[in-house]
């Protein structure tokens, strides 16, 4: 097993897990309980993703990077027809009346 990425919180480390395991490459994340602790334990507590297979920490690594630099959403963005909220491009609902978008094919 060996060290991967430290996080900034659970929620990062849980999505980075997450899309490694869609990938193939098993993983876990030691230390997400630790701000539990805060007050009593040093302030740089961070979760930390670890690869359980030392053979997959290359390609985990280079599957990080790829994760971290997506592009944006593509697109543009959108009115919602029945409150006129603008929507950002990439959501399906509106945010604000939970609206089907424009491209909902429901």
């Amino acid at each position: 097993m060996l060290e991967l990425y430290q996080a900034v919180d659970r929620v990062e480390a849980q999505m980075l897990k997450d899309y490694l395991d869609q990938q193939g490459i098993a993983s876990v994340i030691l230390g997400d309980l630790l701000s539990g602790a805060a007050g009593k334990l040093p302030a740089n507590i961070y979760p930390t993703l670890w690869v359980l297979e030392d053979g997959e920490l290359v390609r985990a690594k280079r599957l990080t990077e790829q994760y971290f630099c997506k592009p944006p959403v593509a697109g543009e963005p959108w009115q919602c027809a029945v409150c006129g909220e603008s929507i950002d491009p990439g959501f399906d609902i509106c945010w604000n009346c939970a609206t089907p978008g424009p491209n909902d094919n429901e």
